[in-house]
């Protein structure tokens, strides 16, 4: 393992670059704001659509999909080409822009991409009785198996930002022991990975505005989804909740199989598997990121696994990460994960 968990603003080695903050932008909160706002060209050839089914039947409904936008490298190599799966984080879709970006940077290294909608996310309310949660890596799991079982890809990287990051680590933390050897590599951006601690840190004062940005959005899927399903979810009480504890408490651990928050907290955080990932794992993670917290013992278990590559730096807000570099578009963690893949995969597979 590379020990850069004390990289700060200045190279320590010689990979990866150290990184150092726009100009202005030090302040965590304006990091995560222009991270999510600044305007950035993007532009990708129209994708296949993917539907994987991964749950049956409930309450009296149809199964459960996710969806996913593909896109192939030329038919006569795809099966041979690396292919990076890309999962959002809360509240976002295959259509974010940092998905967008990364999905752009792969496929121009000659990678093929799958971009992942999580349940319900991505216009996709109908095709989902169940609701999308934290720990739901048996999504990243069965889409896994479609691509190798169907699409018949060989080797594949698994990339997820924020909550994303927690699904994709949960995921590489549970097949551990006997991970499919179609994994090569797997990539956690500002990843929850200690539910509980940043639960608490998004009630905070100064994230007030974030945590009701999160649950204004996730109040009016609920709605939406009782409108679909009235069989399953209820608008009662909804106007009661507050803070995202209760929305877990009461939406998530009710609809999601778990005894209340607490429970879900504790069974869903992919901290909990920190020793034990085993497949090359990239982490980046900033100390200044407003509301997703690490306990020690995550980091120290981090830090002591030869199989974790974790890179964390003094500013860079949440999934934000844009450097003061001139070459390049300055976002430092798309560039940065990018070359661990590149690392990671097969020099047969990047169409070179």
């Amino acid at each position: 393992m590379s020990d850069l968990s004390s990289m700060l603003d200045g190279p320590v080695s010689a990979w990866p670059a150290g990184f150092t903050p726009r100009r202005l932008l030090r302040n965590a909160h304006l990091q995560t704001l222009a991270g999510n706002f600044l305007p950035r060209k993007l532009s990708l050839p129209e994708p296949e659509r993917l539907l994987v089914e991964v749950e049956g039947p409930v309450g009296g409904y149809g199964p459960t999909y996710v969806l996913c936008h593909c896109h192939w490298q030329p038919e006569h190599v795809r099966s041979n080409r690396f292919t990076v799966v890309v999962v959002h984080g809360l509240e976002g879709s295959s259509a974010s822009h940092y998905v967008l970006g990364n999905a752009m940077r792969a496929l121009a290294a000659g990678f093929n991409v799958v971009r992942m909608n999580m349940r319900s996310c991505g216009g996709t309310d109908e095709l989902s009785p169940t609701i999308y949660h934290s720990g739901r890596a048996e999504d990243v799991a069965a889409v896994v198996k479609a691509l190798v079982e169907t699409r018949g890809m060989q080797s594949i990287g698994l990339l997820g930002y924020s909550m994303g990051g927690n699904l994709v680590l949960k995921y590489a933390g549970e097949v551990a022991s006997s991970s499919p050897p179609s994994i090569k590599a797997v990539v956690g951006v500002s990843p929850l990975m200690d539910l509980a601690l940043s639960s608490s840190a998004l009630h905070e004062v100064q994230n007030r505005l974030y945590e009701w940005h999160f649950l204004r959005s996730m109040l009016a899927r609920v709605r939406r989804k009782a409108a679909l399903f009235p069989n399953i979810y209820s608008r009662h009480s909804l106007n009661k909740i507050r803070t995202m504890r209760l929305f877990d408490e009461h939406i998530v651990a009710r609809y999601g199989g778990f005894a209340g928050a607490d429970d879900y907290y504790y069974t869903v955080a992919s901290s909990q598997y920190a020793s034990r990932f085993s497949v090359p794992t990239l982490i980046v993670h900033s100390m200044d990121d407003p509301f997703i917290r690490m306990l020690p013992s995550t980091r120290k278990a981090l830090i002591e696994n030869p199989a974790v590559t974790f890179l964390e730096t003094r500013h860079g807000g949440h999934c934000a990460f844009l450097s003061s570099a001139t070459n390049g578009d300055g976002r430092w963690a798309e560039a940065t994960l990018l070359r661990f893949l590149i690392e990671h995969a097969d020099g047969s597979r990047l169409g070179r």
